[in-house]
């Protein structure tokens, strides 16, 4: 229940939900990009001809803008404003607004989706942070050359690429067995019941932190709803109380974890659609995809369980492909990825590196039609240096969706926030330096789920899969509303929303969440939807009259 304090430059914040979805993007060259892109520019909703999207790893809201302040006059609901903490992140006069708690004797061994009162009772002091497998070594020594670490990581900022030799746990040993307690963090022994920073005399922000329990029926427990506990400003009744005591504690799951998510769910007013449909089998938490990196069938995989077979699930690149859009999946470490599943017993770092490619965070490495076909794949799966390539010779694709490897996308332990921004910064510089194409996209940096850490934001259940905790959402373009906070309801698949408005696009499916409207709402209660289920669109982050277009 962790928060890590930033100073961030923003322009945007919203929320999203459980399921982490993934990430695309595309690039053309040649003849066929000037005239299939010069055909896109006629058939677009808004100026915006080209939208990127970055996303990073496991970071709540709060987590990240727990005390920014607006630049502008526009309010924010962070733990700040709510007086939950004080700027230098210490307990505020509402401190007990965020209280947590845990069951008290005899506790429920079966699964839960709330607990009663009179089951639960407050900590005193709130268990350790854990070091939870962050590093005590970096892969990278100091002293590296910067110049092997910028072959090595291209997608970094070159000024940044130190960081990849800094913020281990030197000198805390970790046995991967807990408890495991991260005592660089000031008080972690008698830390208060709230929310506390990450921070301490050993613990600077670029250093690499615990990772935390993220799982769609454990995040359910943590979000303790109950309609019982519901208000005019919280209909859901969704408290955020039992976050460090679902991570400590064990229930049994899954199988009796679906009756009462779909009992709460029923006991809603507006009745939410589970979504699940009877004989149809749904991935919950992280399998490996039917496809290896280089469009093969993970036939090893498939047969001892840990991947799926392909499906024929429809995706977002065939909805653009129909349409004869522009789009690819950019992955950081693709082109390695592929080089190491053909060669895994290589010793060559460029090969190795291929280790940190994301493949669970393809959608596409999921589905027949993109990677079961060579001819799409080369098309639409690319390379993190392919997107920077095709934003310096101006041939990006209307739909970019770019997916950082895994030692820079920010996931704790694995990775630091440091890390994810330098990409970030890196990416603005790029499109800095071609401002006829900068003045034409909308960049957006989001993050793929909460990753366990606290929130205090609303959350309206959509389906059995979610909503959760928020996630940051950032959008930079020349016709955003500069330091315009949204308060409007998001999730993931409103960034879909908006590519398909934009684009004069159908929803998906028919089941899909893009079929939900865009929320209306109360202006003393902006958060709220009253016609739930319903997700925003993105459009109330952009003033597109002011710069020419249409809505």
């Amino acid at each position: 229940m962790s928060l890590k304090q930033t100073v961030s430059k923003t322009l945007h914040s919203l929320r999203v939900g459980f399921i982490a979805l993934t990430v695309f993007q595309f690039s053309l060259g040649g003849p066929l990009a000037t005239s299939l892109q010069a055909n896109e520019k006629d058939h677009t909703r808004t100026p915006i001809k080209h939208v990127i999207v970055i996303i990073g790893e496991n970071r709540t809201f709060d987590h990240v803008f727990a005390t920014y302040v607006p630049k502008s006059e526009d309010s924010v609901s962070n733990l700040l404003s709510k007086g939950i903490i004080k700027a230098d992140g210490t307990p505020g006069p509402h401190f007990s607004k965020a209280a947590q708690f845990q069951a008290v004797a005899p506790f429920k061994k079966e699964f839960f989706i709330s607990l009663d009162k009179s089951e639960k009772t407050p900590y005193q002091i709130l268990p350790q942070p854990t070091l939870n497998f962050s590093p005590i070594a970096t892969i990278f020594p100091p002293g590296t050359p910067a110049n092997f670490l910028q072959a090595i990581e291209p997608s970094l900022d070159p000024g940044d690429v130190n960081l990849l030799t800094t913020g281990a746990t030197t000198g805390f040993p970790q046995t991967f067995v807990l408890p495991d307690p991260d005592t660089r963090v000031q008080n972690f022994n008698v830390l208060p019941n709230g929310p506390f920073p990450l921070k301490g005399n050993a613990l600077p922000y670029d250093s690499y932190t615990g990772d935390t329990t993220h799982r769609l029926f454990e995040m359910w427990q943590q979000s303790d709803c109950n309609i019982k506990n519901a208000t005019r400003h919280n209909p859901s009744g969704c408290l955020n109380d039992l976050y460090p005591f679902v991570i400590t504690t064990y229930t049994n799951i899954p199988d009796p974890a679906i009756r009462p998510i779909r009992d709460y769910l029923e006991s809603l007013p507006y009745a939410p659609d589970s979504k699940c449909k009877p004989g149809h089998f749904y991935m919950i938490n992280n399998d490996s995809p039917g496809f290896l990196p280089d469009g093969t069938v993970d036939t090893a995989g498939i047969a001892n369980g840990g991947s799926i077979p392909p499906t024929n699930v429809r995706t977002i690149g065939e909805a653009l492909n129909e349409e004869g859009i522009s789009w690819a999946y950019y992955g950081g470490a693709y082109n390695a990825a592929v080089a190491f599943q053909h060669n895994p017993q290589s010793k060559d770092p460029f090969v190795l590196i291929g280790q940190a490619y994301c493949n669970i965070c393809n959608f596409e490495s999921y589905a027949t039609a993109i990677m079961g076909d060579p001819a799409q794949r080369d098309a639409h799966i690319k390379d993190a240096t392919d997107f920077f390539a095709a934003i310096d010779s101006e041939t990006l694709p209307a739909v970019s969706f770019v997916k950082p490897d895994g030692l820079i996308d920010g996931h704790p332990a694995s990775s630091k926030l440091d890390l994810f921004e330098s990409m970030v910064k890196k990416t603005v510089e790029h499109l800095n330096a071609r401002p006829d194409l900068f003045a034409e996209t909308a960049l957006i940096v989001t993050f793929d789920e909460g990753g366990g850490y606290y929130d205090s934001g609303y959350i309206q259940p959509l389906d059995f899969f979610g909503d959760g905790p928020r996630i940051p959402l950032i959008v930079v373009s020349p016709f955003s509303r500069g330091g315009h906070i949204s308060h409007t309801y998001t999730d993931h698949v409103s960034i879909l929303k908006f590519i398909e408005r934009n684009w004069n696009l159908k929803p998906l499916t028919q089941r899909s969440r893009d079929n939900f409207p865009n929320p209306i709402v109360d202006d003393d209660d902006p958060y709220v939807p009253l016609n739930s289920p319903a997700l925003g669109d993105l459009f109330d982050l952009f003033d597109f009259g002011r710069h020419g277009g249409n809505n």
